[in-house]
């Protein structure tokens, strides 16, 4: 099955790389996606509108460039980042702001099994009722990148680690669907979300807590 959904302008060409036409909407994801991640990596609340509007331009990009699941978890982002917006705001002890801290041994569990279902089902969905030409890694992607947003929800340090782990399969799987500035951002991703994590584990250390320590 093949989606064709009129788009509108924002999937007009604004320049070509080579052959390949970049979209408004790939560029317009490339600047909020870019400014999104530094201010993550600054524990900054402003990242949550910018992340909102970033999945709905990147939803509309990858749904143009048959990477279905990919456009399916952009309404799943919204929500999720509407729940870190909340959070980060009101999730701390006494519903104050909510500090950084490390993945306990529970939520790890659930979230290696919650990342092994998703790519599962997600992987058979694809294969069965789409025309996707890359059904396990769009699925991979999704499913790492669901638990990586809840993991920033809750200021999880280790969510960076999940980050990492998805643009490595996001830089070349966009490079292959012909999203080459999609492929560029991510590059920018990787290296932000490595400064991310050292940012976060300084945060944690100013807490007076060892980044060794998992608590109970």
């Amino acid at each position: 099955m093949s989606v064709n959904v009129p788009l509108g302008p924002l999937l007009e060409p604004a320049f070509h790389l080579g052959d390949v036409p970049t979209t408004w909407a790939e560029l317009l994801g490339f600047a909020t996606g870019a400014v999104n991640v530094w201010l993550v990596v600054r524990q900054n609340i402003l990242n949550w509108p910018i992340g909102i509007a970033n999945v709905i331009l990147l939803g509309l990009v990858f749904l143009d460039g048959g990477l279905y699941a990919d456009s399916g978890l952009q309404i799943v982002y919204v929500a999720l980042q509407l729940y870190g917006w909340w959070v980060w705001l009101y999730g701390g002890d006494g519903r104050d702001r909510l500090p950084v801290r490390r993945t306990r041994r529970g939520e790890w569990a659930a979230l290696v099994a919650a990342g092994a279902a998703g790519t599962a089902f997600l992987t058979w969905a694809l294969s069965v009722w789409t025309d996707s030409t890359v059904p396990f890694w769009d699925a991979l992607t999704t499913a790492v990148s669901l638990t990586a947003v809840y993991g920033q929800s809750r200021k999880l340090l280790e969510s960076w680690w999940l980050w990492i782990t998805a643009d490595l399969v996001y830089i070349p799987l966009y490079f292959y669907k012909d999203l080459k500035l999609t492929s560029a951002l991510y590059v920018i991703f990787l290296t932000l979300c490595v400064f991310g994590l050292l940012a976060w584990r300084r945060d944690l250390r100013g807490q007076g807590l060892s980044p060794a320590a998992v608590p109970a």
